[in-house]
């Protein structure tokens, strides 16, 4: 450290970034850079070197929006997928959710966020128009709206449903299983696959 207590600028500059990840503030983050100090050569440079490679190769999937490293995810490579059901999640983390809990066999669309008026997003800021031209175009039987069970995600499911009355496509959504306020990411494998299982029509 450097004189008089005060911590070099480097490492404070590394906390700072630390501390804007989800879940950490700036005491969580001072200490896990602490721990990673404390183990340079076996846990810092990996991960240092990890995050290099991610950040070099990762990218959206031109299908679906999730985060792989190529142009198109394994998910939607994989013609076992094609079931002609599309899942409809908020953001990445979401469809991770459902894969770990592995109730799901067709694929996923990522839709970055939801509608909200507050902060000014709307269809075109987000992936609803790229949901339908697939739709249509992949000839999908079932579209279900797996969105979290808040105000925007249920305004953000109602759009989506009445955008898709027009085709010939069954909307449902998750049932049982998920509260209200719930975000899917926090929950367990079998509520997601109990309100998975248990989908309606919307």
């Amino acid at each position: 450290m450097g004189n008089g207590g005060e911590t070099p600028r480097e490492i404070e500059a590394l906390i700072d970034l630390m501390a804007r990840l989800p879940g950490l503030g700036p005491r969580s983050a001072r200490r896990a850079v602490l721990v990673l100090l404390k183990r340079r050569g076996a846990l810092m440079a990996p991960l240092a070197q990890a995050m290099a490679q991610v950040a070099a190769s990762a990218r959206d999937c031109r299908v679906c929006g999730n985060i792989g490293t190529a142009d198109l995810c394994p998910i939607c490579a994989d013609d076992r997928r094609a079931t002609g059901e599309i899942c409809v999640v908020e953001d990445v983390a979401d469809l991770w959710a459902l894969e770990r809990a592995g109730v799901f066999r067709g694929r996923y669309h990522v839709l970055g966020g939801t509608l909200s008026a507050l902060d000014a997003v709307g269809p075109e800021e987000l992936r609803i128009p790229a949901l339908i031209d697939r739709v249509a175009a992949e000839g999908a039987r079932e579209v279900i709206l797996a969105l979290n069970a808040t105000v925007d995600g249920q305004t953000t499911a109602h759009y989506i449903a009445d955008a898709l009355a027009g085709l010939e496509v069954t909307v449902t959504s998750l049932a049982q299983g998920v509260p209200i306020g719930g975000e899917l990411d926090y929950l367990d494998d079998g509520t997601l696959g109990a309100a998975l299982r248990a989908r309606k029509s919307f």
